[in-house]
């Protein structure tokens, strides 16, 4: 995202964008990828009300949030983009409130990833998961990526 300290990312986060909403697809390779055709989208506000389940010490994915929405609502999977946007929204509106705050930081990308779209970037993200006990990697050497030591150990399960 560009431009957040112009943005209201709270307002934001409490628009539904007319969510939750199911879809059809048809494309038979995205059908084949995500093991089936009901394809769900939640809206921004929910991706924010998990993410602050995660208690300290724990991480989750937004995998596995969308794995979580999509059992919930009875569809085959939960849109990846939108995810990944509301995630980073949920985050930022957090860093702007100054109380009720999200701990966003907990929640990584897919295999542990750090998220650089976060506030304060990968840096920021590394020093709060380290302060509760996590060990952060590097992979690559070209595109070097942040990763959450063991993640899995650590991986909040939703119920």
């Amino acid at each position: 995202m560009a431009n957040e300290d112009k943005k209201d990312f709270n307002a934001m986060l409490h628009d539904s964008k007319d969510m939750p909403k199911f879809q059809t697809i048809t494309d038979e390779k995205s059908i084949e990828k995500y093991g089936g055709d009901r394809m769900y989208f939640a809206p921004p506000i929910d991706y924010d009300r998990i993410m602050k389940c995660v208690p300290y010490g724990k991480v989750i994915t937004v995998g596995k949030i969308r794995d979580y929405f999509a059992e919930q609502n009875g569809a085959d999977f939960t849109e990846p983009i939108t995810a990944g946007i509301f995630v980073s929204i949920a985050a930022w509106a957090s860093y702007q409130r100054s109380e009720d705050e999200t701990p966003y930081w907990r929640t990584l990308k897919a295999n542990g990833e750090l998220n650089a779209k976060y506030p304060g970037g990968i840096e920021a993200q590394k020093e709060k998961l380290e302060a509760e006990g996590h060990t952060i990697i590097q992979r690559g050497r070209k595109n070097i990526s942040y990763y959450v030591k063991d993640y899995e150990k650590a991986m909040f399960e939703l119920n």
